[in-house]
Order: structure tokens, then sequence, then C-alpha cells
């Protein structure tokens, strides 16, 4: 119960970073230099430009608590939670940080740097939620409902969503601003994916030796790993060989990879990335 509790505390505190991570990038680097990337903060971006008396994060405030009460509507108590939770607290760390640390311009003069902090700290705070079955809401919320009422191909759907939401920052902020929009866009594109495949990145060994015995001890009793074993045959001398199956973390992957060198110097190992895992001590389980 207690180790189940922490864990829980653990993930919170990790979207609650993720989604200061989202905001900070928002409004610290999209809001000031107008970049529109999609999504409800490039709407907002927008809509700030044409109505200058209600701030973009008044407008990120507004549209995410209208797709919140359009998603309860539709899915009742299943709508998640736990995209309630993010969706409010990057509505309400935006609106905070509006109030308290005012900005009028931009930061540096370097928009290509800030390009990059506008799209890499929310690539990062996003792979954080998503790692954590979690999201900021938003189109996020738009998909949903189309998914559940049309047979619409939503990736693309929201990919064609941002394509004009980006696009209509070149009328209203002029052609380069527009176009550090759609570069933003194409690098928003697969950042988040490569973020969460890094954030996710494991590794599995194929482990052939002769002596199981100590390396099933070490994965078990030291590394409290657990492995699979099966029985081989090599082609050439058909000589009896046990094969280990496991999966570890980068810090225990080298201590394995160390340790097996030393007990069995001959042993084969082939070493894979993988980026989802599902089972017993990660991810899908209690």
């Amino acid at each position: 119960m207690k180790q189940e509790v922490q864990k829980q505390l653990k993930e919170w505190l990790l979207m609650t970073l993720g989604t200061l991570l989202l905001a900070a990038g928002v409004y610290f680097f999209k809001f000031p230099n107008n970049f529109s990337t999609g999504g409800v903060s490039g709407i907002s971006v927008i809509l700030g430009h044409y109505f200058p008396g209600i701030t973009p994060g008044d407008f990120v405030m507004v549209i995410n608590v209208a797709l919140l009460i359009v998603g309860f509507a539709v899915f009742g108590r299943s709508f998640g939670v736990r995209t309630c939770y993010c969706s409010l607290l990057m509505s309400g760390f935006i609106w905070v940080m509006e109030r308290v640390i005012p900005l009028a311009q931009p930061m540096t003069s370097q928009p290509l740097v800030e390009l990059i902090f506008a799209v890499g700290l929310p690539a990062v705070g996003s792979a954080i939620l998503f790692n954590l079955d979690a999201s900021s809401g938003g189109t996020d919320i738009v998909a949903m409902v189309l998914r559940k009422f049309t047979s619409l191909d939503i990736g693309k759907a929201l990919m064609l969503s941002d394509c004009v939401i980006t696009l209509m920052a070149c009328v209203a902020f002029g052609m380069e601003t527009g176009l550090f929009s759609v570069l933003g866009l194409l690098i928003k594109s697969v950042l988040v994916d490569m973020v969460l495949e890094n954030i996710n990145v494991h590794k599995y060994f194929h482990i052939i030796t002769a002596n199981p015995k100590p390396i099933e001890d070490y994965i078990t009793k030291e590394l409290h790993r657990g492995a699979t074993e099966m029985k081989g045959e090599g082609a050439y001398t058909h000589q009896g060989r046990t094969v280990l199956l496991t999966v570890m973390n980068r810090r225990e992957a080298i201590m394995l990879r160390k340790y097996v060198k030393q007990v069995d110097p001959s042993a084969f190992l082939l070493i894979m990335n993988t980026g989802e895992i599902i089972g017993k001590g990660f991810r899908g389980t209690n």
C-alpha cells in the first residue's frame, strides 16, 4: 500500500513538472514571439493579436475550460482525471505567469534560439505527460470526440488543423513570424516522439551462456529484475546453451553487461534498444 501511494505521488509530481515545462515554453517563448505552431496555444496567440484587450493566457484558460466541459459532456465520468488536472494546471500556470512575470517583448534578440525553446520545452513536457498516460487536453479532447463520432483519421485531421493555425500566423504577424511558426511545427511533429522514445528506452538482453546460474541470481537478487530462461543448442558445436531474456534500464544494463563478462567471458550478448515495455516492473501494471 505504501509503495502504491509513493508511486502515485511520484506520477502526480512528474505530471506537475511536465505541465510546468509546457506552460513555461508557451509563455516565455511562444507568446512574446507570436509563434503559432497549432493547438490551443497557437489559436490563443492569434486571438490575442486580434483582441488585444484579452491576453493569450486568458484565451488558453477559456478554450481549455470549454473543451473540458465538452469532454465531460461527451464521455461523462470516464473522461480522464489526469487530462483534466494537467489542462487546468497548465492554464493556471500561464495565468499566474502573465501577472507575476509580465513580458512586453521577447527575452532575447535571437528568434531561432527562442523557437528552439518554444518547441523544445513543451515537447519534453508533453512527452512526460504521454509517458504517464496524461495530456494537457486542448486539441487532444477534440481528437477524442472526433474519434468517438466519426471515422476520420484523427492524426491527419489534427495535423491539418495545426497547419491551418500555423498558416494563419503568416496573415496575422507577417511572413517572417509565420515561417518561424511553420519551422516550429515541423520540429514539433518529430520532437515529441524522439523525447518520448528516449524517456522509455530500455535495453533488451539475449544472453547465451553455458553458466546461467550466477547470472540469473545477479538479475533476480541484485538487480531485482526478472528473466526468462530458454534452452538452445549451438548450430556449429551442437553443445547445449542457456538463453536468458531480460530487460533493464540503462544503469542496470551497464551493471549486467559488466557482470556477465566477469563470470562467463565466452558468453554471447545481444543488447538492443526497446521503447515500449509492458509488464511487471514496467508499464501497464499496478
